[in-house]
């Protein structure tokens, strides 16, 4: 009973947390439309934010491997996230707003590999691969909510009461994750030592390599599709915010994957490698489709693949990655695929100019890249699984 009572606590934390999260971007960008009328003050606010999530993981990760009491680091990297994005707000103004938001978005790995390599200290019996599916489950349904209720909140109470919202719900998280329990005492390393295993741990490992490799270039896909859906929804069905609805349906869809899926997971390693495929197949059909009935049908068809994905590669970092080095894995793994991420969404700026037809053709082609990618990293050495030993 207590390890279920754990397990929901986290879930609940994480759902908030990452809520927040998914909230602030939206938020940040009326923000900006709101002070000068331009996009472009929102575009850089949302950009600093996230530009230097890859620099934070890594260090953020090793810290949190290295602390007794994680849940206690990870609270703390919450509420100074949480106060970082409360400075932007106060400040606003180019460009100190922005040096403060690059500043707080070093914490953002906090709210996605952070938390997710506590859970196998909280799972108790529920098998791991049911866990990380349910965990998974928190990014959709935060991904369904935050931007919903940024757009609600901005209608009726201006940008800055969106912004507020998303501070709060961040900082709502702090006593969910204060209460995780703390870890089996750790030999103290120096902290190069330290990130250089939780490096190598990554590139040697050809579970985990192929797993990050192959999402990340999966997520440059990701990010040009996410970019076309709003220019779909204004071409092909008369209003951008059709394309916010596809997005709405792809989200849903893939909380519904999870949910089914809860029970009993696919194997996680070809789970990683049909969902490249079936991405691949849902942006050709977006690509064809005039209709909006054959473009619901790409939504669903991309969330079908999307949230499985998630959580297959959560259960193999799960798996592969020893005690010591698991929350390094977990947010320099998160940080890589957010880069891929925002490498898309730039390159389908000037793709989608073109034609959105030809921009979603190049998002199908890195799913196919992706899955070239598995197989060419699965196939240049053997992996290997930690023993429970080595991985102890």
């Amino acid at each position: 009973m207590r390890s279920r009572y754990r397990l929901a606590v986290y879930l609940t934390g994480a759902t908030v947390a990452r809520t927040g999260d998914e909230l602030s971007g939206p938020a940040l960008l009326l923000l900006g439309l709101s002070v000068d009328g331009s996009a472009a003050t929102g575009s850089a606010l949302l950009a600093g934010l996230t530009i230097s999530a890859a620099a934070g993981g890594p260090l953020l990760g090793a810290l949190l491997d290295r602390s007794p009491r994680p849940g206690r680091l990870l609270a703390w990297a919450l509420l100074a996230y949480a106060g970082g994005l409360g400075a932007v707000l106060a400040l606003v103004e180019l460009p100190a707003a922005i040096v403060v938001a690059v500043a707080a978005g070093l914490l953002n790995p906090a709210l996605a590999g952070g938390w997710t390599a506590q859970l196998p200290q909280v799972r108790g019996g529920t098998p791991l691969e049911r866990a990380s599916t349910l965990d998974a489950m928190t990014f959709t349904a935060a991904s369904l909510a935050g931007p919903g209720l940024a757009g609600l909140v901005a209608a009726y109470a201006g940008a800055p009461a969106a912004v507020a919202l998303a501070i709060t719900l961040v900082a709502a998280a702090f006593p969910a994750a204060w209460s995780l329990p703390a870890t089996e005492a750790k030999p103290t390393r120096p902290i190069r030592r330290q990130l250089a295993d939780g490096f190598a741990v990554l590139f040697r490992n050809r579970a985990l390599l192929r797993a990050t490799a192959t999402s990340t270039v999966s997520f440059v896909g990701i990010g040009i599709a996410v970019v076309c859906y709003p220019l779909l929804g204004a071409q092909r069905l008369g209003n951008p915010g059709f394309g916010a609805l596809l997005l709405t349906v792809l989200a849903a869809a893939s909380l519904v994957a999870n949910a089914v899926l809860a029970r009993k997971p696919p194997p996680p390693d070809r789970t990683v490698f049909a969902s490249t495929l079936l991405l691949g197949a849902s942006f050709l059909l977006a690509a064809a489709g005039h209709g909006m009935m054959l473009l619901l049908a790409a939504a669903v068809l991309a969330g079908f693949a999307e949230g499985p994905q998630l959580s297959a590669l959560f259960a193999i970092r799960h798996r592969e990655a020893p005690a010591a080095v698991r929350a390094q894995v977990f947010t320099t793994a998160a940080s890589v695929k957010i880069t891929g991420l925002a490498v898309g969404a730039a390159v389908a700026g000037p793709l989608s100019a073109l034609s959105v037809t030809a921009a979603l053709g190049a998002a199908a082609g890195f799913q196919l890249l992706a899955a070239a990618t598995y197989v060419l990293v699965g196939t240049s050495g053997r992996t290997r699984t930690p023993s429970p030993a080595r991985a102890a």
